[in-house]
């Protein structure tokens, strides 16, 4: 490996943290919601608590497999050495083509929020916007995930406490979605399959391993951090979903700015539109650069391109990001919000399934998990992506 084909390691705990709660607080807090509830109804809190804890295992696999490979590539590098070509090659490209999924689902959530009647118009024009940031360079990047997330956060607090009053004020009992589960155990599995989407953000840090000084240290802890606000936040948003007392069809593509307009129909839906668009938009500056990285890692490694593993002069695989943001608009061009968060989610926990059996093969030494750790966490993968695949019809 050149020094040219070496990225530079700029990244504190801080800024892998931002860009963590970036790539998780953005298109699931803001778009996951109306498919979420249309699977699982009453039980969107069940779904979302699987959704917590696959990921959990899922970060905790990761975070030991990560100290081991600080390297670009997450799971790519994990499934290469622990697994086999074929392993790395499996993770690499699920995790291409779930984050492109996921990338074309953010930008089709600005699209949804800024102008629905010219959703795809808006999100390719989103891509191409981000792409420009993101090929400035990760420091850059992680600066502005600070900022979005902190933005969003507040928004958010604002929305969750003006339901909350709503409530209190007009005395309603929160009967969500009405009763029974409308679409059983397989609908309550799928839901949690499109709020995995939202925690999986995490998987943005483990490709910044050579972009992380102290990767060691570093790396885990920013897992764990991003993953504990995130879970919280999440939390009381669902909270406050079932709070309202609405049914899917209630919901929009924007379901919280739907919901906003029913607790506060003046400031507080322009508010919520605006956070939407700077979350999704972090998301999507997190993503392709996720993507590009790991583009760039296939190519290095042999397994995709030569080309895309060169580097421009910001230290930037520039061509992979492009390649990256060419494949996000493939998705805003034919997708819609809910099949690509299915089709992330099924891809992504793939990706999950190769680190938890390369995790099986790390070392007492080296740190590895309690073995229940990966084998439960590949059992909950492979329940997920069956509930999503089962549901796929009525995703649509």
């Amino acid at each position: 490996m050149t020094s040219a084909q070496t990225l530079a390691r700029r990244l504190g705990l801080g800024g892998a943290v931002a860009i963590g709660v970036g790539a998780m607080l953005g298109t699931g807090v803001f778009a996951a919601w109306t498919p979420a509830l249309r699977l699982a109804g009453p039980a969107l809190l069940g779904a979302l608590a699987i959704a917590a804890v696959v990921a959990a295992l899922n970060a905790w696999s990761t975070a030991a497999l990560a100290r081991v490979h600080p390297q670009a590539g997450g799971a790519y590098v994990y499934g290469k050495e622990r697994l086999g070509r074929w392993a790395g090659l499996l993770a690499g490209w699920a995790f291409v083509v779930g984050k492109s999924a996921s990338a074309g689902a953010a930008a089709l959530t600005i699209g949804a929020y800024v102008a629905p009647d010219y959703q795809r118009w808006v999100g390719a024009a989103a891509v191409v916007v981000v792409l420009l940031f993101d090929l400035r360079g990760v420091t850059k990047t992680a600066g502005a995930s600070a900022v979005v997330s902190a933005v969003v956060i507040v928004v958010l607090l604002v929305l969750v406490a003006a339901v909350a009053v709503g409530r209190a004020t007009t005395g309603s009992d929160g009967a969500a979605s009405g009763d029974g589960l409308p679409h059983g155990a397989t609908g309550v599995l799928a839901a949690a399959g499109i709020l995995f989407v939202a925690f999986a953000g995490y998987a943005r840090i483990a490709t910044l391993g050579e972009e992380v000084r102290d990767p060691e240290r570093t790396l885990p802890r920013a897992i764990v951090v991003s993953f504990a606000v995130v879970v919280v936040v999440y939390l009381l948003v669902a909270l406050a979903v079932l709070a309202m007392g609405l049914r899917p069809d209630d919901l929009t593509a924007a379901p919280l700015e739907a919901i906003a307009r029913y607790v506060n129909g003046e400031w507080l839906p322009g508010l919520v539109r605006v956070a939407a668009v700077l979350a999704a938009g972090g998301a999507l500056l997190s993503l392709l650069a996720g993507v590009g990285r790991t583009l760039f890692a296939l190519g290095r490694g042999g397994d995709g391109p030569a080309a895309l593993a060169e580097l421009s002069g910001h230290g930037v695989p520039a061509r992979a990001q492009v390649a990256a943001a060419a494949a996000a608009v493939g998705v805003v061009a034919v997708g819609g919000i809910a099949a690509a968060l299915a089709v992330s989610a099924a891809t992504i926990l793939t990706y999950y399934g190769v680190a938890h059996l390369a995790a099986l093969r790390l070392r007492p030494d080296e740190g590895r998990p309690p073995r229940v750790v990966p084998a439960a966490g590949l059992l909950g993968c492979v329940l997920v992506v069956a509930g999503l695949v089962l549901a796929a019809r009525t995703l649509g």
